[in-house]
């Protein structure tokens, strides 16, 4: 049984817009304003808007079968992609189009295939949950998918909201499993929807800010500083900083902000116009200190200072480094929210 769009739709998070597109559906997390907004600003950024980060599809089922057909296109630096199939909170399976491959420990340059795929997923007997993870790294459109005949499946929305900001850490780089970003992780803990915001290369953008988002968040979670230091100087840093922060005070007042300070990086001893990598999270904690609901977390030590957590053996965390960032900022976050 094939279900409709607009079954589909139902069953979305993380999704600001959708729309039907050649027999497939494809789900936007910028809204048009925000996606025009970086056309205009830089193309290197435009691009990597339509990877589906963060972005689910979550239900309730009694269906022992799961048909998936997707369509990838580039948009983000690395071509590898997965589309992670969980029943209960357990992968159970996945399409993608690495694993039929042996992968070097820096897999984040290799290239790999775009296309449409599809495979039917046994999910077991009974009534599970399962959420179905897209991409971080690719735009994927998703075809009808196909159930039991008779089957009902029925939609499962989180309790909160938590809107996330940063750079290509948040956005993803280098997960094998887009489940095993540490945002997905902490959202899934926290039962709360994700909206990712984050791209590749990007720091501080008050401009991002200019459109309030139609939800409130309960969270919200900013993770800059590694490309502001890497790209500018001190005062800008400082500029861009207040204003993001000031403005996302403004529009959210109810929400718990968590200011991430940046995990540590192979090459932060060298030297940058804005001064010693340390400094960044001195300069995040002036610029949020009389914003009450801003709460700094210094991301410093969440990885092991070990190339053998990064991808890229220098920056980007790979399915073992993230799994240590998510345990660490968890731990934090508990404490902070006074979550048992």
């Amino acid at each position: 049984m094939e279900l409709k769009f607009e079954q589909m739709k139902e069953l979305v998070t993380g999704a600001v817009y959708m729309e039907e597109e050649d027999g497939f559906l494809r789900m936007h997390r910028f809204t048009k304003e925000q996606e025009e907004m970086y056309r205009e600003l830089t193309w290197d950024f435009f691009y990597k808007t339509p990877a589906t980060a963060g972005i689910k599809l979550c239900f309730h089922t009694d269906s022992e079968h799961l048909g998936l057909k997707v369509k990838t296109f580039k948009a983000s630096m690395r071509s590898y992609f997965s589309v992670d199939v969980l029943v209960n909170g357990e992968r159970i399976g996945n399409i993608d189009n690495f694993s039929d491959r042996t992968l070097p420990q820096d897999y984040t340059q290799e290239e790999f295939a775009f296309g449409e795929y599809e495979m039917m997923f046994s999910l077991g007997e009974g009534v599970k949950q399962v959420c179905v993870h897209l991409p971080w790294s690719v735009a994927t459109l998703l075809a009808p998918m196909i159930v039991d005949d008779g089957a009902f499946v029925r939609a499962v929305k989180p309790a909160k909201k938590m809107l996330v900001f940063g750079d290509s850490i948040t956005h993803g780089y280098d997960a094998l499993r887009p489940s095993n970003r540490y945002v997905a992780k902490l959202a899934g803990k926290l039962d709360a929807e994700e909206y990712c915001k984050a791209i590749g290369g990007e720091g501080f953008c008050p401009y991002l800010l200019q459109w309030k988002e139609s939800f409130d968040p309960d969270y919200i979670l900013v993770a800059y500083g590694t490309n502001d230091w890497n790209k500018i100087g001190k005062e800008q840093f400082l500029s861009l900083c207040r204003e993001f922060y000031a403005t996302l005070n403004q529009y959210y007042p109810n929400a718990v902000i968590f200011a991430m300070t940046p995990i540590w990086r192979k090459d932060m001893h060298e030297d940058r116009a804005f001064g010693p990598f340390e400094q960044v999270e001195e300069a995040i904690r002036e610029c949020v200190k009389d914003l009450a609901n801003v709460k700094v977390i210094s991301g410093m030590d969440f990885v092991p200072h070990d190339e053998n957590y990064y991808a890229d053996l220098r920056l980007h965390p790979n399915d073992k480094g993230f799994a240590c960032y998510f345990e660490a900022l968890y731990k934090r976050i508990k404490e902070e929210i006074k979550e048992p």
